[in-house]
């Protein structure tokens, strides 16, 4: 993958981040606040932990760190995966943010 094909996949990921955030605040109480500062977006919870997600355009990688630990999620051709088959993108921010705003979260594509 070049570094414009990698950037225009990760783009599409933090939008979907940003718009499934809009989606959780509408439909639920989580109250999520999310900041994004160039490749970076940090999700902020009423109980004042936070979640980041950042752009590592070297390494063609997304990284996330939440409470449940740090990681590194590669394009496979069909979705971003964890680099140690710890699972999907979307569906790790999902289970890490259901754990930190303590009540069931949903981040899609």
């Amino acid at each position: 993958m070049t570094d414009s094909e990698f950037m225009d996949r990760a783009e599409r990921v933090l939008k979907a981040v940003e718009a499934s955030c809009d989606r959780i605040n509408d439909e639920t109480t989580a109250d999520i606040d999310n900041q994004r500062t160039g490749g970076m977006i940090t999700l902020a919870f009423a109980n004042h932990s936070q979640i980041v997600i950042n752009l590592q355009k070297p390494l063609h990688e997304i990284w996330l760190a939440a409470k449940g630990g740090g990681f590194h999620y590669q394009f496979d051709g069909l979705q971003w995966s964890d680099t140690k088959g710890q699972g999907e993108f979307f569906a790790s921010l999902s289970r890490y943010a259901t754990e930190q705003a303590g009540q069931p979260l949903s981040f899609t594509a």
